[in-house]
């Protein structure tokens, strides 16, 4: 007979041996990608073709580096990342807030039209989105790569929906303690929603980040191309290098796997602290 004691440490086992194998299943293109990236393109030309090589090489990489200029490309993302996140955390923060703790016409109207926006695929605006930077004469600049992710229906809502959480009794406690609005945002409301920012700002990120029609349309000219758009410049018309090109992917895919690794934690409680109540 086996003891409630083992049954637990068998069926805990079994479990980590389950989320094991399906954590390698999901990333197995991944793993799939890397070791090819490390075959020479003779071997990668060959038929049939092997997972593993005797004789592991990097020369893809050092051919990526020498092909393009991708830390150039990886500086011209990671500021619009930057500047797109940070303004997405500010204006959600105060459009959500004015939300919860407002009251004023048009309320649910506009409210309306921010979730209508979430229905409404980018694709369908970006042309008047692309005459409007022209317009501004923005084509080939940082604003023009990230005016139009400085504000999302998803980020509203996303905090909106942590700060119906907050207790009411917070916020008349912090007015009988003399704090103002910008205050109780500033000193409470922000603290408290940390997950939920963190959240946001990965899932902005790794959208961002992997973004390819925009910043190819807004963009001419080598130096303001961002590393999606960049490494496409490796597929030629004439020889391609597979190796070089699975080379490139793997490290442009590496900024957006750590985001994951490292805030996987906050995006799950970010995503249930939202959706608890609403």
């Amino acid at each position: 007979m086996i003891s409630d004691r083992n049954k637990k440490m068998l069926n805990k086992t079994l479990f980590y041996v389950l989320m094991l194998v399906l954590g390698l299943i999901f990333i197995f293109p991944l793993i799939v990608g890397f070791l090819f990236s490390i075959h020479t393109e003779t071997e990668l030309s060959q038929i049939p073709l092997k997972l593993f090589t005797p004789n592991p090489t990097l020369e893809n990489y050092a051919k990526v580096f020498q092909s393009v200029p991708i830390f150039h490309y990886l500086k011209n993302t990671l500021i619009v990342c930057v500047i797109a996140i940070i303004a997405q955390v500010v204006i959600s923060s105060l459009a959500a807030y004015g939300f919860v703790f407002f009251k004023f016409p048009l309320k649910g109207f506009l409210w309306t039209i921010i979730l209508a926006t979430m229905m409404v695929p980018g694709e369908v605006v970006v042309i008047t989105n692309y005459v409007t930077i022209q317009n501004m004469g923005l084509v080939n600049t940082y604003p023009g790569l990230f005016l139009t992710s400085l504000i999302s229906g998803t980020s509203i809502f996303m905090m909106r929906q942590y700060y119906m959480q907050l207790p009411k009794e917070f916020k008349e406690a912090a007015i009988l303690d003399g704090c103002n609005d910008f205050q109780f945002l500033g000193r409470i409301a922000i603290p408290l929603s940390i997950p939920t920012i963190s959240a946001l700002a990965i899932y902005q990120f790794v959208h961002i980040y992997n973004a390819y029609f925009w910043p190819l349309l807004v963009t001419n000219k080598d130096k303001w191309r961002t590393i999606q758009v960049g490494i496409s410049y490796l597929v030629t018309g004439d020889v391609e290098e597979y190796g070089k090109i699975l080379a490139a992917a793997m490290v442009a895919l590496l900024p957006t796997m750590l985001a994951f690794i490292f805030g996987q934690d906050y995006i799950i409680k970010g995503m249930v602290s939202g959706g608890i109540k609403g």
